[in-house]
């Protein structure tokens, strides 16, 4: 993953749309990237995008989020997108935190909303 910057894509599940519609508005961007993101997510993503370099990992509840959790904290990661819904209670709560912490802890810059990742991307693009 050295010879291109990596972005991880993570979205819970009433933002995953939303994910893959800004995948798709920004599809000639990512283009240039490495991309890894959680099972359902990238599968959308991969749906609307069928051409970006997408890594499906296991969904979030079930190690997604510790797997690109290990990939930041090993510096395989350069920035994270992760649509969050604040308005739906997630069980897998603490993995979600856990994530969060190793991208402030590892500096790495991290998009929580489509505003930000606009943001992000924008940033990246220069």
């Amino acid at each position: 993953m050295a010879d291109r910057k990596c972005l991880a894509l993570i979205a819970h599940d009433q933002k995953k749309d939303d994910l893959a519609a800004f995948a798709k508005a920004n599809e000639a961007v990512l283009t240039g990237w490495k991309i890894v993101a959680t099972g359902t997510t990238g599968g959308r993503v991969l749906d609307i995008c069928p051409g970006l370099d997408v890594s499906r990992l296991k969904s979030g509840p079930l190690g997604g989020d510790q797997q690109i959790g290990a990939l930041i904290a090993t510096g395989d990661v350069d920035c994270l997108i992760f649509f969050v819904d604040p308005l739906t209670p997630m069980p897998h709560d603490v993995d979600v935190k856990a994530l969060m912490r190793l991208a402030i802890v590892y500096d790495i810059p991290m998009a929580l909303n489509r505003a930000t990742a606009e943001q992000l991307i924008d940033f990246r693009r220069n």
